[in-house]
């Protein structure tokens, strides 16, 4: 009796065996089912394994000393040579520092500025008002970098600037400051930069997300007395809650990347210290001087750190129960 007590725990349900061999029916069911989807994905999977998988052969350049035109058999192999050369380079410290510190400035005036945009617009009654303060805060968007660039470098030139003819105005500054000409302001003009160029379009995920919030939870707050400001804060910003960990969890992935036109555009030989990013470095000491193996450790650098970052913030989202990327 115990020995077939025994046999029947160790031996699955029929039920149990059956649901199990028909997963593999239910697949080929499913992939049958949805075969035109399929069928419309092979050409994106074709582009991304062309452009973004098949380049990684690339990255052995970052363990040889590379020359072009040489065969990859008579290339010289040297190990982590470039890498311990990074490490070892106080100019590579030094752009690593701008480019945290801009990522980090435009990550969370990003976030702050697109998130409360979002709401009071919103919170706006008049439609056709609100249409308008929607296309003028999108169209910075659409202007290249060269031109904004123009943009900024004109309105805070030192004279006839805008930003300096403002400020002394109201009595802020005694004479005009040469904006560009000092290191210390680059960061928070890169920055505001940013922010004139990409409000709007930022907000336009959080405009949906708002959108999608039942407005019945609104109207019953409306009815227990609380105020716009409460609706806000107990029930916009709550809602708003896993768009804002996804995007965060995002974001964070790409916390090496600061871009490279700003910096490139608005930079010069005073502000050297403060806007030269990696980006920069890469075509300055890689690139230009032919230092290929140099630009790839470099890449290869960002890609790896960008990885920690974006696994690192999914594992932490999950951890503490928030909406994660997988």
């Amino acid at each position: 009796m115990e020995i077939e007590k025994h046999i029947k725990t160790i031996t699955p349900a029929p039920a149990a065996v059956e649901s199990h061999l028909s997963k593999p029916k239910n697949i080929w069911k499913k992939i049958v089912q949805q075969k035109t989807l399929i069928l419309m994905s092979f050409p994106f999977l074709i582009w991304l394994f062309i452009f973004k998988y098949l380049p990684l052969w690339g990255w052995t350049i970052a363990f040889q000393d590379y020359r072009p035109g040489l065969p990859f058999s008579e290339q010289e192999w040297v190990g982590w040579k470039h890498f311990r050369f990074l490490f070892q380079d106080e100019a590579f410290f030094r752009v690593l520092r701008n480019t945290l510190a801009m990522s980090i400035i435009n990550l969370v005036l990003g976030f702050v500025t697109a998130i409360t945009l979002a709401i009071l617009l919103n919170e706006l009654r008049n439609g056709k008002f609100k249409r308008i303060v929607q296309t003028i805060s999108y169209m910075p968007h659409f202007l290249s970098w060269v031109v904004a660039a123009s943009i900024i470098s004109y309105a805070l030139s030192l004279e006839n600037g805008i930003v300096n003819i403002v400020l002394q105005k109201l009595h802020v500054i005694d004479e005009p400051i040469l904006w560009l000409g000092v290191g210390e302001y680059f960061w928070g003009i890169i920055g505001a930069s940013e922010v004139w160029k990409n409000l709007g379009w930022n907000t336009i995920i959080y405009l949906a997300a708002i959108a999608m919030i039942d407005p019945e939870q609104y109207e019953a707050a409306e009815i227990d007395g609380a105020s716009r400001l409460q609706r806000i804060f107990y029930i916009t910003l709550p809602s708003l809650k896993p768009t804002i960990v996804i995007l965060l969890i995002m974001n964070l992935g790409n916390i090496l990347e600061t871009g490279f036109e700003p910096q490139y555009l608005l930079g010069n030989p005073m502000n050297l210290d403060y806007s030269e990013n990696l980006d920069i470095f890469v075509l300055k000491y890689g690139i230009a001087m032919g230092n290929f193996a140099l630009a790839t450790a470099a890449g290869i650098f960002k890609t790896v750190v960008s990885f920690i970052f974006l696994f690192s913030a999914n594992y932490i989202a999950k951890r503490l129960g928030q909406a994660r990327l997988f």
